[in-house]
């Protein structure tokens, strides 16, 4: 494959995807977000490897940029910790029944749609009274669409371009909030 059509494909492709949602699902989103930081509550976030590092760096934003209170759990101490003493499938939903509250808003993110941790704190979360927004990709019916309040999926089955999607996405929502909230 030569690099003239590789990287032009490639970047299509990320463009269709990054495009392929409807406006109004990331409007939703945004409400969700601004509905919690209205209420007092914050935004928790929470992924596995890049997803963590997206987690991370949107958290950051959302406090830094959007003046949004927002934390995530990658924290090598807890999650060490939590994955030790309650197994990794289990330690997202320990973190939340230790840190959230009543009318937060979690924001969950799993590329494949089938980390079970992702989707064991996706049903802690809402039985704990919690928003949840899920982000997936690869197969349409994939576990963590059914879980939460709203799923922003990436029709792709490629994990960089998956992620590249949700980070896009995610941090389109904070400079919207930043932008329409000023």
């Amino acid at each position: 494959v030569s690099s003239q059509r590789y990287f032009p494909n490639y970047f299509e492709t990320i463009a269709e995807t990054i495009n392929g949602i409807d406006p109004e699902a990331l409007e939703r989103a945004a409400t969700m977000v601004r509905q919690a930081h209205h209420s007092g509550r914050k935004v928790i976030l929470a992924g596995n490897g890049g997803s963590a590092a997206m987690a991370s760096h949107v958290a950051v934003d959302l406090t830094k940029t959007a003046g949004i209170r927002a934390i995530n759990f990658n924290e090598a101490d807890l999650l060490t910790c939590f994955a030790n003493d309650y197994g990794y499938e289990h330690w997202v939903a320990r973190a939340l029944e230790f840190y959230a509250d009543p009318g937060d808003l979690a924001i969950l993110i799993s590329s494949s749609g089938a980390s079970q941790n992702m989707l064991n704190g996706a049903e802690q979360a809402s039985a704990m009274g919690l928003a949840v927004i899920s982000l997936s990709g690869f197969s349409p019916d994939n576990p963590m669409r059914r879980l939460g309040d709203l799923n922003l999926w990436a029709a792709s089955d490629s994990y960089n371009i998956v992620e590249m999607t949700h980070h896009v996405w995610l941090l389109a929502i904070v400079d919207y909030l930043t932008e329409t909230d000023g």
